[in-house]
């Protein structure tokens, strides 16, 4: 593995920086604390910024050179509002918040990519260093793109990273395509007629029109989409009712619905809403359908997958670097790769062994509170972005 020893030499004072972040989380569009922290390093490291874009975020921009070829790198700031239940040193001191995602670790391995490439500058060109808040639902690289992010700062490419737990600490995944589903989520509402539980022919009971629709619901994935082409609809929540012998007035549905194309999603969209219409008609009730297009997918360019391919292969040879297997999960980096070719990643983070005593009995998993960024990958994460930002702007021969 061949990790840049300068980056190693600085990392006990990044992991220093990673666990202050971590005892101090921050919800979307909350990131003061974190901002404030990485403008005053970047500050420190001579590195002219700009902040307020997407409201808390930061982007720091380094040059060197004459070209006007210029790369971004993107790291989320951002925590859960979950309880933490780890209780070693650096664990939350924020109640009913937690970095159970990692962004305190991503934070941390661009900033020391930030520090080594404003000292070295070993390329020609720009290196826009995005520290982007609101990733955990708030959309919040949107609200920096909507505040003219890639007008501000023209660059040809953008790349980001994301710890994996599960996959080996010293091993990259990275893949062409779609990577991450997009996020959506509806709610149906079914108006019947209350009555007595004794008397169900004096109501119109909206129950049983909610189980035929849930149940109809999964005839969209089996018998309308092709079956090569992946989606979930999967029905969380069901509220009716207040007494046992009450037939309820309505019927709450609430779920979420993934896909990796645009188009499976307007599919079953309509098809949802065809099926609780007419679901609801034929039993007498009405019908209120809402849906929220939330993230869209995460989808990989080909030559920026590949680029990123073989720049973690000459860090940790080819056998480390996976496929990168596609899941579900969404993230909000996809609206960037709407905007711009780019390549969004996985870094091992391991399967918990790092984690220090008085962690929480749970795995150490996404959005699991007992999780804890393994501080290994500091060197190995910023060490990617350097020679990622460096082979993309190489000087010309």
């Amino acid at each position: 593995m061949k990790v840049i020893d300068s980056i190693v030499t600085q990392a006990a004072s990044m992991a220093v920086i990673r666990r202050d972040i971590h005892a101090h989380p921050e919800l979307c569009f909350e990131e003061i604390r974190t901002a404030d922290l990485v403008a005053e390093k970047l500050a420190e490291w001579g590195i002219p910024l700009q902040r307020g874009l997407g409201g808390t975020g930061v982007v720091g921009i380094v040059k060197n050179g004459s070209s006007a070829r210029a790369i971004g790198l993107r790291a989320d700031m951002d925590a859960l509002p979950m309880q933490e239940f780890n209780t070693f040193e650096h664990a939350s001191r924020n109640a009913g918040k937690m970095h159970a995602c990692g962004h305190d670790g991503h934070t941390a391995m661009l900033l020391a990519a930030a520090q080594y490439l404003a000292k070295q500058r070993h390329f020609d060109g720009t290196v826009y260093l995005i520290f982007q808040p609101a990733e955990e639902g708030g959309g919040g690289a949107r609200e920096m793109m909507r505040d003219g992010l890639f007008e501000k700062f023209p660059m040809e490419a953008v790349f980001g990273m994301h710890n994996w737990p599960g996959m080996a600490a010293s091993s990259f995944a990275v893949s062409p395509g779609p990577v991450m589903a997009s996020s959506n989520e509806f709610k149906i509402t079914i108006r019947g007629k209350g009555g007595h539980a004794a008397l169900p022919h004096n109501a119109i009971d909206p129950v049983p029109v909610a189980c035929q629709m849930v149940q109809s619901f999964q005839t969209i994935i089996s018998r309308n989409k092709k079956p090569i082409d992946a989606g979930v609809i999967s029905v969380t929540m069901i509220h009716a009712g207040e007494a046992t012998n009450v037939i309820p007035d309505s019927c709450e549905l609430q779920g979420t619905v993934r896909t990796f194309t645009l188009d499976v999603l307007d599919l079953i969209e309509q098809r949802m809403r065809q099926i609780a219409e007419h679901t609801c008609a034929a039993f007498g009730v009405d019908c209120e359908f809402e849906f929220e297009r939330n993230y869209p997918p995460t989808i990989n360019s080909a030559h920026e997958a590949e680029f990123a391919r073989r720049v973690m292969a000459g860090i940790v040879g080819e056998a480390q670097v996976q496929g990168q297997e596609p899941t579900m999960g969404a993230e909000d980096f996809a609206y960037m790769l709407q905007a711009k070719p780019g390549a969004y990643c996985f870094i091992g983070n391991g399967d918990g062994v790092h984690r220090e005593m008085g962690h929480g009995g749970g795995p150490c998993t996404l959005h699991n509170p007992s999780y804890d960024f393994n501080d290994e990958l500091i060197p190995l994460g910023a060490t990617y972005w350097v020679k990622l930002a460096e082979a993309w702007l190489a000087p010309d021969d």
